[in-house]
């Protein structure tokens, strides 16, 4: 049998066949349009998923079941969505309206907790039994693998890092405070940051990079900077990795995880950003004498780690 992960993003909706070896065998995907109303955006995840199905050449009755990641707080036990800003959804059915057009068995988690489920069945986490991601995206996703579950806190809300505050009376985030982590660790974060830079700093070579049209810069722009020795560029990096290490030390101060990996597209730098980050973690985390620490890598499955582990969701449901 195979299941169906589906991983609702900002910017696309990713739907995803997955075998019994935590293989994709076929994908779909949609624009994700979020100001359209609900179940406009259910009606195209069901479609993409048929899509799906068809091009792998199977039909419903190969399916056991369909797991759904979502930003946002989810109740997974009853497949509703709480509250999702991303989406403006507030009091959602979400299981049961995707149940109206595919009547399968549904199951929904927050898409960072999903993504966190699959990087430890079948990534950077597996052979766990504590297990962290932070994904550097638009915001700060994170979840957390406590014994082979995923750690929602008493009220479904739980495990959001990206909400803790790294600069006192700092940047205003969506979610109302100031200074959280999404807003300096964040590939946005990176993007204002350069940009700050660039602005103050006119003989910067990003402005080059950019041929000149500073809303083209990106969260490789300050990298690719640095690598061509531009010293502007050199200190957002390391400004930026700094703030990053600062909410991974919190994390391990924390939970002290087996492993906490780094996900998201600027995790795509590979050793440039983590090792640094790795040194910086080292010399601030409270465990610094202990003989066993916690383990700092890159995610190895990244995008599709949502999608597995949103399709292995009812794994989870099974050991209830």
């Amino acid at each position: 049998m195979y299941n169906i992960g589906i991983d609702i993003g900002g910017t696309n909706i990713a739907v995803g066949i997955v075998n019994d070896n935590y293989e994709i065998i076929a994908h779909a995907k949609c624009k994700t349009e979020a100001a359209r109303p609900a179940q406009n955006i259910i009606k195209d995840m069901a479609d993409i998923t048929l899509q799906a199905l068809e091009s792998a050449g199977l039909s419903l009755n190969d399916i056991n079941s369909i797991g759904i990641g979502c930003p946002g707080t989810v109740v997974a036990a009853s497949g509703d969505v709480l509250t999702s800003n991303n989406l403006e959804w507030q009091n959602l059915p979400l299981a049961k309206m995707f149940k109206e057009h595919i009547n399968k068995t549904v199951y929904v988690e927050n898409d960072a907790n999903a993504a966190a489920y699959g990087e430890y069945l079948a990534g950077a986490g597996k052979g766990t039994k504590s297990f962290m991601t932070l994904t550097l995206g638009t915001g700060v996703g994170s979840g957390i693998i406590i014994d082979g579950k995923i750690y929602s806190g008493c009220n479904s809300a739980g495990g959001e890092f990206g909400h803790t505050v790294i600069v006192a009376n700092g940047y205003a985030c969506t979610c109302g405070r100031k200074g959280c982590l999404e807003m300096y660790a964040s590939a946005s974060g990176l993007i204002r940051q350069t940009k700050e830079a660039m602005l103050e700093n006119k003989d910067s070579l990003m402005w080059q990079l950019v041929g000149g049209d500073i809303d083209k810069v990106n969260g490789r722009t300050a990298y690719d900077g640095k690598r061509k020795g531009d010293m502007v560029a050199a200190e957002v990096v390391d400004n930026y990795q700094c703030y990053v290490a600062a909410g991974i030390t919190n994390a391990v101060n924390v939970f002290q995880p087996q492993v906490l990996c780094i996900g998201g597209g600027i995790s795509k730098e590979g050793d440039n950003i983590l090792l640094p980050i790795i040194e910086i973690v080292k010399k601030e985390r409270y465990s610094k004498n202990n003989p066993v620490q916690t383990e700092i890598k890159i995610a190895a499955r990244n995008n599709d780690a949502g999608i597995i582990g949103a399709a292995m969701l009812y794994k989870l449901h099974q050991n209830i």
